[in-house]
């Protein structure tokens, strides 16, 4: 057989095997460039993201929807409040999300307060889309699944959660 039929053959024998199995086959692309010291050198190496940074970004995403209160159980609300008033403590963005993250996909579980007025399952859907694409554009990983739980439901006349201080 001559070079050029043998090339076009491996061309459509690599397509096909890319639309059967495209992890194997950036696999094999990879291993390919690592032998031939060519190549992209974005696909040279291994990029991990830490569960701390897609509970961040998931955390911020949650918050810009309208409708969503607060992040997290009373509890933590609660707990929460305290840390933000001592000299130095922030706010946690992190909290009322929680992650699992694989090599090329993550799930993630969150608990919101909606504001009273809102549809909850509105909310709920404009969370887990928004959630969704901002993981999804930021970090390459594939959402698999974001489970919310509403824990309250935010009344207009209640006060906000903030603890006495006894400082002046």
């Amino acid at each position: 057989m001559s070079d050029t039929s043998e090339s076009a053959q491996g061309a459509q024998a690599a397509k096909a095997a890319q639309i059967r199995e495209p992890a194997a086959e950036a696999s094999r692309r990879t291993s390919s460039v690592r032998r031939g010291g060519g190549g992209d050198p974005a696909s040279r190496g291994r990029t991990t993201i830490a569960e701390g940074v897609v509970e961040k970004i998931a955390g911020l995403a949650a918050r810009d929807v309208e409708g969503v209160h607060a992040m997290g159980s009373g509890v933590s609300r609660t707990f929460g409040a305290v840390r933000d008033r001592v000299p130095g403590g922030r706010a946690s963005v992190t909290r009322g999300v929680k992650v699992e993250v694989g090599e090329v996909q993550t799930a993630l579980d969150l608990e919101i307060v909606v504001e009273y007025g809102y549809s909850i399952l509105d909310v709920a859907g404009d969370v887990r889309e928004n959630v969704i694409s901002a993981v999804e554009r930021m970090t390459g990983l594939e959402v698999v699944e974001v489970n919310i739980a509403v824990s309250d439901v935010k009344l207009p006349e209640e006060e906000e959660e903030e603890p006495e201080t006894r400082l002046q």
